[in-house]
């Protein structure tokens, strides 16, 4: 080789060695090398902006505070149906409630729907389920049972719970996937100590009418979510002596809005927004935020990703919005949508919504009627999954103007609402009026059709009843068409 051969030939290896750090594809495209285990950690009816991470000002969280020092907060992650069956199908197939077949509680998906066990499963990891299942049929959802948790949601009390099968579960030589279902702080409030919070001294929501039996159901809530946190602080103890801490991502999340009204069955914010706090050691950054959308459909493609699979994810609804959780990117989806059909909670009262994060519209698809959810009725059963503070909001309404005021904004709908989210979290002040916002309306309202189809969503059945019966049995009537 001659001098200049050579010279030449050095400067090509040093050009070559400077370049290659930024010709290697992102990170988050080299995690398949390493898949990590995952843990699912999920509460049950749990507002969360009644979480300190969300500026809850009663519930004392330790764990999930300490939980969100060390990794990812979202602050706008939402699921599309605030009902526990649907929003669960959602989070395990990827899918929204129309197009898995789920959009009714106490009903099924579609037989033919995959989820996390078989789309993980693929990719050699054991995939099971702790504590509440709710969803239907088992050969959609074959999780691998795992004990210790009470899967009755409405036990009084709480059956006591064993980390011992979950320990097992994790500590095998296989890659895992586990969800660990909490039933805290679900109806009834019967755990925990609610002397921690006396009534008098809580600072109740704006859209929760202040009545002493509001305060004294409020107080044992508040309880429930305390022992919830520390259910939350065994298993990730648990975790961290299984030695595998560092090779897991973990996702806490809230589940629906609580049952008081206003947020379970509803498409308001405080129904559909839920918490999300993901930590993945040296991987995820500590004690960071993000005001990237997400939703619950886009939890199953995240982990596909994360795990390195290469299949088919066309007939999924969600995306992977893995580079958010990495850190290289601050974004993800434009829209996240919201659907409510009421029964077999109460009568019909079909309920479509979207946001852009700043603004919320919702279309009520039946103003007429009167919104009724059973649980709020005092002579359901033994009354203990029942709101009794209800009947104190209709008697105070007589006389507090604020009291009829939510009584009002809760039973009698307008065919469309839009709030400014972002300003007013509560979701309070009414802009459909404005015509200020009507541009809003209008853009939102058109995105709002354009899922509505996507989806095959017909809206208002002719037969509801008989279509929830329908789905019960795996005869689902409606059908999303094809994708183009």
């Amino acid at each position: 080789m001659t001098p200049q051969a050579y010279r030449y030939s050095l400067l090509s290896f040093a050009v070559l060695v400077l370049l290659h750090p930024f010709t290697l594809p992102p990170s988050h495209s080299c995690i398949a090398a390493e898949p990590p285990n995952v843990l699912i950690i999920m509460a049950d009816d749990c507002t969360f902006n009644d979480l300190p991470p969300y500026g809850g000002q009663n519930a004392r969280t330790p764990n999930i505070d300490r939980l969100a020092s060390q990794g990812l907060t979202f602050n706008r992650a939402y699921l599309s149906s605030a009902m526990c069956q649907p929003c669960r199908a959602e989070l395990f197939t990827g899918q929204y409630p129309m197009r898995n077949g789920c959009a009714w509680n106490h009903s099924a998906s579609r037989s033919t729907t995959l989820s996390m066990p078989q789309r993980l499963g693929k990719h050699g990891y054991r995939v099971g389920i702790a504590g509440k299942v709710h969803v239907k049929p088992d050969e959609a959802f074959p999780f691998e049972p795992v004990g210790g948790f009470d899967p009755n949601c409405v036990r009084n009390p709480t059956r006591e719970h064993d980390v011992a099968d979950a320990k097992a579960f994790m500590s095998t030589d296989e890659p895992f996937c586990l969800v660990i279902a909490l039933v805290e702080p679900h109806v009834p409030w019967v755990m925990g100590d609610p002397s921690q919070y006396p009534a008098a001294k809580i600072k109740l929501p704006p859209n929760i009418a202040d009545t002493p039996r509001t305060r004294d159901d409020f107080s044992r809530y508040l309880a429930e979510i305390t022992y919830m946190d520390g259910q939350v602080g065994e298993i990730l103890e648990l975790l961290e002596a299984t030695g595998k801490s560092n090779d897991t991502l973990v996702l806490f999340t809230s589940e629906q809005g609580s049952q008081f009204p206003g947020c379970k069955w509803t498409n308001w914010d405080t129904g559909l927004h839920t918490a999300l706090i993901a930590r993945w050691p040296g991987k995820i950054t500590a004690d960071a935020r993000t005001d990237a959308m997400v939703q619950y459909a886009d939890v199953l493609p995240t982990l596909l990703e994360a795990v390195g699979s290469e299949s088919n994810t066309e007939e999924l609804d969600g995306t992977s919005f893995l580079p958010v959780l990495m850190g290289q990117r601050d974004s993800h989806r434009e829209f996240v949508y919201g659907m409510h059909n009421n029964l077999p909670e109460g009568p019909a009262y079909p309920i479509r919504t979207i946001t852009d994060g700043t603004y919320r519209y919702i279309r009520n698809l039946t103003p007429n009627e009167i919104f009724i959810e059973k649980h709020l009725m005092g002579s359901q059963g033994d009354g203990a999954l029942n709101n009794p503070y209800w009947a104190t909001w209709v008697w105070s309404s007589q006389t507090d103007p604020e009291t009829y005021a939510l009584v009002k904004r809760y039973t009698l709908r307008p065919p469309e609402q839009l709030y400014r989210t972002a300003d007013d979290g509560y979701e309070m002040n009414n802009l459909i009026a404005d015509a200020g916002s009507e541009d809003v309306r209008l853009r939102l309202a058109k995105e709002l059709d354009r899922w509505m189809a996507l989806q095959g969503d017909p809206g208002v059945p002719q037969d509801t009843m008989e279509s929830l019966t329908a789905a019960r049995r795996g005869q689902h009537r409606f059908t999303p068409p094809e994708r183009n």
